[in-house]
């Protein structure tokens, strides 16, 4: 056997058995519980904790796993994060096989990853790819934009979602969350350090309190010459695609174009470092934001808000 195959192989065996099949009933208008669509998440959790996307699971009624040797059990919705697009669900079942977390600021664009789920409701589907790029930004179809998403090429379907993006020791550093329809080969996953960041509020509170600034960036690289000029210690940035009117990010004058680099005399190298300072403690007070524009680097004052203050797109 091959190389590459055997690689793909031991990686699959290492976490196929923690994936789940996840089968979600709403009530109709008749109030009678039908089916309402499926999808894939993963234990990591000996005491029955898994992961899934919020699209899944958002107002079900009732939410049942099928696992990779028949058995099927229930799960309880604990908590959920729409701007993340992340859901963790509890179930009492026993002798669980649980997935192993990596860190998903280690991977490398050309990465080889694997993607399970259970597309179509073909369950435990396996496809591979590699890691296209780091550090989008995604908005979905509600309008909401999904912080520090990892682009592959690994195929996801309908039903995918909500699954593991394992690497080749088989660990996750991905939730697969959405495709582009239309397009071949342009898919995502949210980065395992974002959900393992939102964990303890998702068990305390059942949901996630974040400010809010308004922005669709993608991280970069930052040229020698830019890191010399202004004396940075960051080797990458935030390269500002966009930003929402009216919001936190448009008043303290951030333009599209402008590179971030810190917040809150912290450093800013990609998306999971802006996301992990955009705490609740920061909602309301006013911070300092650190942006290059063309030839000056610029110190703004911002005032972050509450996510759940924009209706539909509640962003960083």
């Amino acid at each position: 056997m091959d190389l590459y195959s055997q690689i793909i192989i031991n990686a699959v065996e290492i976490a196929k058995d923690a994936v789940v099949k996840i089968d979600v009933l709403k009530k109709d208008k008749q109030g009678k519980k039908t089916p309402a669509g499926s999808g894939s998440g993963f234990l990591f959790s000996s005491d029955g904790y898994l992961f899934t996307n919020s699209h899944v699971v958002n107002g079900a009624e009732q939410i049942k796993l099928s696992f990779s040797d028949g058995r099927e059990h229930e799960a309880q919705l604990i908590g959920e994060d729409p701007d993340s697009d992340l859901a963790l669900l509890k179930t009492d079942a026993t002798g669980l096989v649980t997935a192993k977390l990596g860190d998903s600021s280690g991977i490398r664009i050309g990465q080889l990853v694997v993607a399970i789920g259970n597309p179509y409701g073909y369950q435990h589907t396996v496809t591979s790819g590699v890691v296209s790029a780091l550090g989008r930004t995604l908005r979905t179809q509600t309008g909401r934009l999904i912080d520090n998403v990892v682009q592959t090429d690994a195929a996801l379907n309908p039903g995918n979602s909500g699954g593991p993006l394992i690497d080749t020791d088989g660990q996750v550093v991905g939730v697969n969350t959405a495709t582009i329809r239309g397009a071949q080969g342009l898919c995502f996953a949210i980065g395992i350090n974002t959900a393992t960041s939102i964990l303890p509020e998702l068990i305390q509170e059942g949901r996630v309190r974040r400010a809010y600034l308004g922005l669709m960036t993608q991280t970069v690289d930052l040229h020698s010459r830019v890191i010399q000029f202004h004396h940075l210690k960051n080797r990458r940035g935030l390269f500002v695609v966009s930003v929402e009117g009216g919001s936190p990010a448009e008043k303290a004058g951030i333009q599209e174009g402008d590179f971030i680099v810190a917040f809150c005399d912290c450093n800013v190298e990609s998306s999971d470092d802006l996301f992990r300072l955009l705490t609740k403690d920061k909602i309301g007070s006013f911070q300092y934001i650190t942006v290059l524009r063309h030839q000056q680097k610029l110190d703004l004052r911002v005032t972050p808000v509450e996510n759940n203050t924009k209706a539909k797109t509640p962003s960083r």
